[in-house]
């Protein structure tokens, strides 16, 4: 798999019908490796590792209704009081981050109503802190740590 632009992790593999699966934490279970699941799971070691947060606060790839419509967000963090804290949307190394993809999170943020969003395909990776009384992105540097938040 491709080098991305995280710190290096250590991860579990397993070879099932000449397919590699990579296990995930979150889940904890082996899940198909596809470039998208393979920066999902640097996202998943980045949140843990380098910002500290709580493995039980994280969730990967639940159904959200937008619209009317069922789709999947790929990570999310929650508050302690369940709101959600944080909202991920991972992309293949091989999909450029564009303004469709700002859309894409924008939309499922208005049923999540995320404080953080990060939008990233393991090269590059955008982070922004909400501001809903003026429906605008604020665009940091990186995302806070975990004990840096207000809980």
């Amino acid at each position: 798999m491709q080098k991305l632009h995280f710190p290096t992790y250590t991860f579990r593999f397993k070879n099932s019908e000449n397919k590699i699966a990579i296990f995930d934490e979150i889940r904890k279970k082996f899940i198909l490796l596809t470039p998208e699941e393979w920066v999902r799971q640097h996202v998943i070691q980045y949140l843990i590792n380098e910002k500290k947060y709580p493995k039980a606060l994280i969730n990967v790839e639940k159904l959200i209704k937008i619209n009317g419509l069922n789709k999947r967000y790929d990570v999310v963090v929650f508050q302690t009081n369940g709101a959600i804290e944080l909202l991920i949307e991972c992309k293949a190394p091989s999909v450029p981050i564009s303004q469709k993809t700002f859309d894409q999170i924008a939309q499922y943020n208005l049923v999540a109503q995320a404080k953080y969003l990060m939008v990233t395909n393991g090269l590059n990776h955008y982070f922004c802190k909400m501001n809903f009384e003026q429906e605008q992105y604020i665009f940091l540097h990186e995302l806070p740590e975990y004990n840096t938040l207000c809980h």
